[in-house]
């Protein structure tokens, strides 16, 4: 862990570098190709009036070179930068080909910057991975390291982009890592740190989107719970549209007679179009999330954000641009909250767009903490954590029940691949060893075979698979089994001991070790079942432990899920109390016995 969280520091130096390179390169973009002038300053296209034919030839011209890039480049480019990411992890052994580190940026910052409605974060996602990775190629570790890097670079580039340390560390947590293991998270947290502590240097320590809130303090009406949740299931209505539109698009665009590589000019005339209706709807749109955001944008701002947006943005990344999907989220969701903010009573300026945020990102990520950590450390208006928790929270759990699987996770699941976003406690880390073993049938090494001997075993049945053969102190020195005695016997029926037909001894457990460390041991030398040990000074066979036995969690664990019961049970109305001795006593609430299972064999 400590080897590994020193190379994290470095990274998350060079993710906040290539953040700062990432956003510096699309303001040129943006300032050449609409204002025609040199320029690093972000800046939102659709600010001043633009002619026509640069409004709807600007983003086809940038699909258009996107394609060839991803043509003739690197396929890998494509899309909003988190399913490749996560694809890398899972398929690539967490290796990323270090042309990916130039050309994701660079096709993000043509696509962004010629009007592409995207934003910047799952770009600087692949981008601070592919640093991460890289760095990791170069040194000698195992794929887990390579992967603890990667989402270091990740994380970094996403901490400095919106100054938002905690949020990238959950993101991380709940889309990248897969884990929430000391090994990861502490390397994953210092690089996090590293790239915050470099933005203020480089972009100031301010938050990205600054609210006021009001001189006596944030004053919540009594019924802001409420209308939270209402903000929360309608920002997971909209998300799962947007989803669900998204791959809409994707399919359309997979049915065309031509190839991928023109898909993202054909989604640049998508974008133009929807520009020249709403021009503030081009871009990454920092500055119109800050208008929702402290409560300054107007009516037809937010109506043209919440359906124009919300159509370019699913359908063109159907075409397999390059953009990251936050930002359009994040514009998406403060339109929505700003708009029921208007029927909604007033709290503050911009406080409905913060819930309809957090609940649109809650909902179209899947990813319910991290959408409230955003939300909060974007404009920190921490007072309003309640009700951010209870619209993201709501978001998600529509999302859940409508939609099989996130705009992420979708992707993925479409190149094969399957990913669970549920995580719970390993069934094999709760059980142990002397929890499930059977009994064993031990051998002296001296026994001879015969058939009597032969005969007892046959009646033991599958429970003594694996026979321990031990030493006359009880020590076990090898192993045999019924089959290779029987073997044995008929070859040799004159003559044999049991340690004629044993093989060396290869794993003896503890009755204390977890069935997870059993399966990992099981897994390592190839085996099926091995002897248990009692720990003392001189060991001797208390039992043995098969695969099948390993299936003994795994049943608790559904039974546990599936199965219902009533513990307390209903009050008896009956003229005359039942005598005490013939009541049925209540199962026992708790872990189940081996008696309330099936036996796994």
């Amino acid at each position: 862990m400590l080897k590994i969280t020193a190379w994290a520091l470095p990274v998350g130096g060079a993710g906040a570098l290539a953040a700062l390179g990432l956003l510096r390169l699309i303001g040129l973009v943006t300032n050449l190709v609409f204002y025609q002038r040199w320029s690093t300053a972000m800046i939102a296209p659709g600010r001043v009036h633009h002619p026509w034919w640069l409004v709807l030839g600007a983003p086809m011209a940038g699909g258009l070179i996107v394609g060839l890039m991803a043509r003739f480049g690197s396929e890998k480019i494509r899309g909003h930068g988190m399913p490749e990411a996560i694809e890398s992890i899972l398929t690539g052994g967490s290796t990323v080909q270090p042309k990916v580190a130039v050309l994701k940026p660079v096709s993000a910052a043509v696509s962004i910057g010629t009007g592409g409605p995207f934003g910047a974060e799952g770009p600087i996602i692949m981008t601070g991975g592919a640093i991460g990775s890289i760095l990791a190629q170069l040194l000698h570790l195992t794929a887990d390291e390579r992967k603890t890097l990667l989402v270091s670079g990740a994380t970094a580039g996403m901490a400095a982009t919106f100054n938002s340390p905690l949020a990238a560390v959950l993101l991380a947590v709940e889309l990248l890592l897969f884990e929430w293991r000391p090994r990861s998270f502490v390397p994953v947290v210092a690089a996090a740190a590293v790239a915050t502590i470099c933005r203020g240097f480089l972009l100031g320590r301010a938050p990205v989107f600054q609210v006021t809130l009001p001189p006596t303090g944030l004053h919540l009406p009594p019924q802001v719970e409420i209308l939270a949740a209402v903000c929360g299931l309608s920002g997971g209505a909209l998300a799962a549209a947007a989803t669900w539109l998204v791959y809409r698009s994707e399919d359309a665009f997979a049915r065309l007679p031509i190839h991928w590589m023109w898909w993202p000019a054909i989604g640049g005339a998508v974008i133009g179009l929807g520009g020249m209706i709403q021009p503030r709807a081009l871009g990454v749109g920092y500055d119109v999330i800050d208008q929702l955001l402290t409560g300054h944008a107007t009516t037809g701002l937010i109506a043209g954000i919440l359906v124009v947006k919300t159509l370019i943005w699913a359908l063109s990344l159907g075409s397999g641009t390059s953009g990251g999907v936050l930002a359009p989220v994040f514009m998406i969701g403060g339109a929505l909250g700003a708009a029921e903010g208007m029927f909604f009573p007033h709290v503050m300026g911009g406080f409905w767009a913060m819930l309809g945020l957090a609940a649109v990102v809650g909902g179209v990520m899947r990813s319910p903490l991290t959408g409230v950590v955003f939300t909060l450390e974007l404009t920190h208006a921490w007072a309003a954590l309640l009700p951010v928790l209870i619209a993201s929270t709501g978001a998600y759990a529509l999302s859940a029940l409508i939609l099989k699987r996130s705009v992420l996770t979708e992707k993925i699941a479409r190149r094969g691949l399957h990913l669970t976003r549920e995580y719970s406690t390993d069934p094999l880390e709760t059980f142990f060893v002397h929890e499930v073993m059977r009994p064993a049938t031990v051998l002296g090494e001296d026994r001879p075979i015969d058939r009597a001997l032969l005969d007892r075993l046959s009646k033991v049945g599958a429970a003594a698979r694996l026979i321990p053969v031990t030493r006359l102190d009880g020590t076990p020195v090898a192993f045999t089994t019924a089959h290779d005695l029987t073997e044995y016997h008929a070859s040799h029926p004159e003559k044999g001991r049991v340690t004629d037909a044993a093989r060396p001894l290869q794993l003896a457990l503890a009755p204390h070790d977890t069935l997870r460390e059993v399966a990992y041991r099981f897994a390592e030398l190839g085996l099926s079942s091995a002897p248990v040990l009692a720990p003392a000074d001189r060991p001797r066979v208390v039992g043995v432990i098969t695969l099948p036995d390993l299936l003994h969690a795994r049943l608790h664990d559904l039974t546990e899920e599936h199965r219902r019961q009533r513990l307390i049970p209903r009050r008896q109305h009956t003229p005359t109390p039942r005598p005490a001795s013939t009541d049925a006593a209540p199962a026992r609430p708790g872990r189940a016995d081996s008696a309330d299972l099936p036996d796994p064999a």
